[in-house]
């Protein structure tokens, strides 16, 4: 009897011990699984966090270039306009200058009879402003005698600060040879010219 509970007490203790040790082992992997979980969810937390971090840092990056261009940019274009608008000022005074009395004296009977080669001087018309018509309509009537006989006018019209326009009598058509349409005409040429200068400046 003795023997037999003897025997019973130490099968139950191996079978203790070994049901405790399965059961450690069990948990022991467990345990190994969960950390290994973590561990891997916090690398790739990391690896996501440097990923975006390299991410803001590119755009931020590029995002500081495009200003630097952008500013660049508008810098050229900023003295472009102002170097454009200098000497667009300066061809039109200069214009304006070289429309003297003697200049129109002499430049609008040239005008005005090649002009009538092809056209009737009846319905022609000279436009200049009052100060300057003031100054040349002698030397005009006198150079264009033979036009006006015909029915060419000369008068005055303020809309013309400088230079001169001719057209037909009812306005329906004319060429403007006016400080400011000149001066447009050179500046048509000017603005594509400063733009590749600047442009070559650039480089």
């Amino acid at each position: 009897m003795d023997t037999h509970v003897e025997e019973l007490i130490d099968r139950i203790k191996k079978d203790g011990v070994a049901a405790a040790e399965n059961s450690a082992s069990q948990k022991i992997a467990e345990a190994q699984k969960e950390a290994d979980k973590i561990i891997l969810n916090a690398k790739e937390e990391a690896d996501k966090i440097l990923r975006q971090a390299k991410e803001e840092t590119a755009r931020l990056e590029k995002a500081g270039e495009d200003a630097i261009r952008q500013a660049g940019r508008n810098l050229l274009l900023t003295f472009r306009d102002g170097i454009t608008k200098e000497l667009s000022a300066l061809i039109s005074d200069e214009i304006s200058k070289s429309y003297s009395k003697d200049m129109l004296s002499k430049l609008i009977p040239e005008v005005i009879k090649e002009w009538v080669k092809n056209s009737s001087a009846e319905d022609i018309s000279v436009l200049l402003n009052e100060k300057q018509l003031k100054e040349t309509e002698d030397l005009l009537k006198a150079a264009l005698k033979a036009e006006i006989s015909k029915g060419l006018t000369i008068k005055a019209d303020n809309s013309v600060s400088s230079g001169f326009r001719i057209g037909v009598k009812d306005g329906a058509a004319f060429y403007d040879y006016s400080a400011e349409a000149v001066a447009d005409m050179f500046s048509a040429y000017l603005n594509p010219r400063v733009s590749a200068l600047m442009k070559e400046a650039a480089k």
